[in-house]
């Protein structure tokens, strides 16, 4: 299976629920050929145009062959979402014929996204009034999907089996949008795109691929699932957080409090050249902390001193290179998909094995290790900027503590 996402976090989160499932799941920073049977790539396209978040979905499908294709969207639907599911059609239509149907399920219960009539919704609240619907580069304006992609809208009875459900989707047109609020209504959207086969194209969020995940889990049961070893390091976990969601300020908070080393510049530092060499200068692991936390400044999205979020993630993912580099760090855990790719990129990493995620951390975190360059084997956690506990990031840096890098 080939997942095509439009960010890094995203693209690990979603692969890596058929990794639980005992699937061999790979992301890839660019497309190519993996051993691995699931392979998620990012086309980093969230905040492209149109146009040319459609050209890199078109390449991204013809240059990774798969059997089946699952686009993966926000789970808030931020982004080009229609562009890119007509260009993946447009892509299928090539090998599968053109009554592929798209199957949009952003709903991501364990994590407060839901859909009823259409409506998408953060924990009750419909996704455009919330931070969502402000966000600096991609804000969502209706928080109906169905008027969003210019789709229908269907909700599937639980009283139809899964070859009513398929024809009935059938019969909707080209793009379909599913209510879902719970995992038994991604469940049976599941049951439903399996019934279409090869004419089905999953859009979703790790919601729906987890219930993709349990249903094909059984086929995969035989296959061995990379080991996950036990610690051999003792150095520090480093935790870099790149994201602005309020969500991410504060898990920041709850590692400072539990006494992690926190190191955030200032809005200046990260904006002047010669500023920030001072700033990453004097970065260091102290050696009694478990725990480096480097973080976006806080206030820095709305203030006068703002800074673009992708200086944001180069700036840190420098920062987070250089300290890989010079100390020795049990594992990384990395916040925001423009941080995930940046610090990859550093770190000459090509991808992340995963292995497990939702047992181990929660919900949307994608735990594996770097693939590629000088720290490939380190241990690695990723996860999206906008939801989580508080203390996820404490479960996350305890994870990749809790296995072994094989630098």
């Amino acid at each position: 299976m080939l997942i095509v996402a439009d960010d890094v976090t995203g693209a690990a989160d979603t692969a890596v629920q058929f990794a639980g499932a005992g699937r061999p799941a790979e992301l890839r920073l660019r497309p190519g050929a993996s051993d691995a049977r699931v392979v998620a790539v990012s086309t980093d396209s969230r905040a492209c145009s149109d146009v040319d978040a459609a050209a890199r979905v078109r390449a991204a499908i013809a240059d990774t062959p798969a059997a089946r294709v699952f686009k993966k969207i926000d789970s808030t639907v931020r982004g080009p979402i229609r562009a890119e599911i007509d260009a993946a059609l447009d892509a299928l239509a090539q090998v599968a014929g053109p009554d592929v149907v798209a199957v949009v399920c952003p709903a991501f219960p364990g994590v407060g996204r839901t859909i009823a009539d259409g409506t998408l919704s953060v924990d009750g609240t419909p996704v455009a009034e919330t931070s969502v619907g402000r966000d600096p580069v991609t804000p969502v304006t209706s928080s109906h999907v169905p008027t969003l992609l210019g789709a229908p809208g269907l909700r599937l009875d639980p009283a139809d089996g899964p070859a009513e459900h398929a024809a009935q989707l059938r019969k909707a047109g080209r793009v379909v949008v599913v209510d879902a609020e719970t995992d038994a209504d991604l469940d049976r959207i599941a049951l439903a795109i399996d019934e279409l086969g090869d004419r089905a194209l999953p859009v979703g969020a790790a919601g729906l691929a987890g219930a993709l995940a349990r249903l094909r889990g059984s086929s995969a049961a035989t296959e061995k699932p990379d080991p996950t070893p036990s610690s051999d390091v003792d150095g520090p976990a480093l935790v870099v957080v790149t994201s602005l969601h309020s969500a991410s300020r504060s898990q920041v908070r709850a590692l400072a409090d539990a006494g992690a080393a926190h190191h955030e510049p200032a809005p200046e530092a990260m904006l002047d050249d010669d500023a920030w060499e001072t700033f990453a200068a004097t970065l260091s692991t102290n050696p009694d902390a478990e725990v480096v936390v480097l973080s976006a400044p806080e206030r820095q999205a709305d203030g006068p001193e703002s800074v673009p979020p992708p200086v944001v993630a180069q700036r840190l993912a420098d920062a987070a290179a250089r300290l890989v580099r010079t100390t020795s760090p049990a594992g990384l855990v990395v916040t925001g998909g423009d941080g995930a790719r940046a610090v990859l990129e550093r770190l000459d990493g090509i991808g992340i094995r995963l292995s497990t995620g939702d047992a181990e951390v929660g919900p949307g975190v994608a735990v594996g290790s770097v693939v590629g360059g000088a720290s490939h084997g380190l241990a690695v956690a990723t996860k999206a900027g906008g939801f989580g506990e508080p203390d996820v990031l404490i479960r996350a840096a305890r994870a990749v503590r809790g296995r072994r890098s094989t630098r």
